[in-house]
């Protein structure tokens, strides 16, 4: 077998691994999905499975380890804005909303990401955070422009407006 063959072939079985684990982490069996994930790392290294086991990892709380996992990802494909977004949304569950921004932002300039919707939605949380609500308000906004169907964006527009209002009826239209 030639040595692309079975590169394609450890990266097929590495995939399977990872939706299998995805399934798991789906019905909250966290460490049998961190087992799966790390079972196809061993075989072929992606920055999904770094990136989807991080996310495992931050089910418990151990955002030291996702982080990690993230910062992997980046090191295989600096495009994949997934573990960006991520590493600043471990950042915020910390409390450190300071250290999540340029994280998020750096998934705003990610070429290879499909949900643009959540770093504009953690930035619109970084904002909130900060009593910065009119930046808040605009980055809530384009994560529903990104997914009108994004429920907590919808909502977090609805609060983020209320709040303005009640500060200056006048400036919200």
């Amino acid at each position: 077998m030639s040595d692309e063959l079975e590169r394609q072939d450890k990266r097929q079985e590495a995939k399977e691994w990872v939706s299998k684990a995805y399934e798991l982490q789906m019905k909250g069996e966290i460490p049998r999905a961190i087992a799966l994930y790390t079972r196809s790392l061993e075989i072929f290294p992606t920055p999904e499975a770094y990136t989807f086991r991080g996310w495992a990892r931050s089910f418990e709380k151990d955002y030291a380890a996702a982080i990690e996992d993230c910062h992997r990802a980046i090191d295989l494909d600096p495009e994949y804005g997934n573990p960006y977004n991520d590493i600043g949304a471990y950042y915020l569950e910390q409390g450190e909303p300071d250290e999540a921004l340029p994280w998020l932002r750096m998934a705003l300039k990610a070429q290879r990401y499909e949900s643009y919707c959540f770093p504009h939605f953690n930035l619109g949380r970084v904002f909130e955070t900060k009593g910065r609500l009119e930046l808040a308000l605009e980055h809530y906004r384009k994560a529903l422009e990104e997914n009108p169907r994004y429920t907590l964006a919808a909502k977090a527009v609805e609060r983020v407006g209320q709040k303005l209002a009640s500060r200056d009826p006048e400036a919200i239209g």
